[in-house]
């Protein structure tokens, strides 16, 4: 009976396992359009973005002006390199320290104090696409990738050229 329930707990994890692709598919996915649309919704609105930037977040080291042409900047490209899989794990990387600095500049997103909020409900959202991108960034884009594709169309030519 032991040898059986192992069997089907092994079958069970090997269909799991091939999910795996599918998974950081839909984590770059879910990243890039939550992304991408905070980058329409601050190209469309120049001057809203401007105050924003200015009298709102609190960005480090940068200008308020150049804070917002580089947020809008960084949420318009960004995204689209994540979510095709190109640079997976550099595009992954960035975003998730750009999701920190996110967070640490809008003060609003954790009204209860940042380490109390830390483990609450405060920017939840930002929680979950951290740890999206932190999954990204550790296990790479996967077979579903860009990135994938160029990898084997490179392979065997870099094993020619020795």
């Amino acid at each position: 009976m032991m040898i059986s329930i192992h069997a089907a707990y092994m079958h069970v994890a090997l269909l799991l396992e091939r999910t795996g692709p599918l998974s950081l598919l839909l984590f770059r996915l879910w990243v890039a359009l939550a992304f991408w649309r905070a980058g329409v919704v601050k190209l469309n609105d120049p001057g809203g973005t401007a105050y924003l930037f200015n009298y709102e977040y609190h960005v480090p080291l940068l200008s308020p002006d150049l804070a917002a042409q580089l947020g809008t900047g960084i949420e318009l490209v960004f995204p689209w390199l994540l979510a095709l899989g190109l640079m997976g794990r550099m595009s992954a990387a960035f975003l998730f320290v750009y999701n920190i600095v996110a967070v640490i500049s809008y003060p609003d997103l954790w009204p209860h104090g940042f380490w109390v909020g830390l483990w609450g409900n405060d920017f939840i959202d930002h929680k979950a696409w951290g740890l999206m991108l932190l999954a990204l960034t550790l296990y790479g884009p996967g077979k579903l990738s860009l990135d994938a594709v160029i990898a084997r169309w490179l392979s065997p030519r870099i094993s020619a050229c020795r």
